[in-house]
């Protein structure tokens, strides 16, 4: 009987771990598609949040093809809405200064 007993809390509790290791390979997956466009440093901070489940953060920006957007294409859409209503030079001017992390 304690045999019994024995083998079948054995089974569950790798059942058990089983689970958790799918739930953390489902979690690592959903993290590495957000972190899709990142790099180096920022990537490395992301995914330690992501993983640790610090973040809900949005799926990467796509383009019209559903192909996920680099970090400077989602660096130029941000600028570019930033510089939105500018003219000509002014607006060069603003986007230089965004790019190089000035604004």
């Amino acid at each position: 009987m304690k045999l019994l007993l024995s083998t079948l809390i054995l089974g569950l509790t790798l059942s058990g771990t089983a689970l958790a290791d799918n739930a953390q390979q489902s979690r690592m997956a959903d993290c590495n598609k957000q972190a899709t466009g990142k790099k180096g440093d920022d990537r490395k901070a992301f995914m330690k949040a992501c993983l640790s489940g610090q973040t809900t953060a949005a799926p990467a920006p796509v383009d019209k093809n559903g192909k996920p957007l680099s970090a400077q294409q989602i660096k130029m859409k941000d600028c570019a809405a930033a510089n939105k209503g500018k003219k000509a030079d002014d607006y060069k001017a603003g986007m230089s200064q965004c790019m190089k992390g000035g604004q």
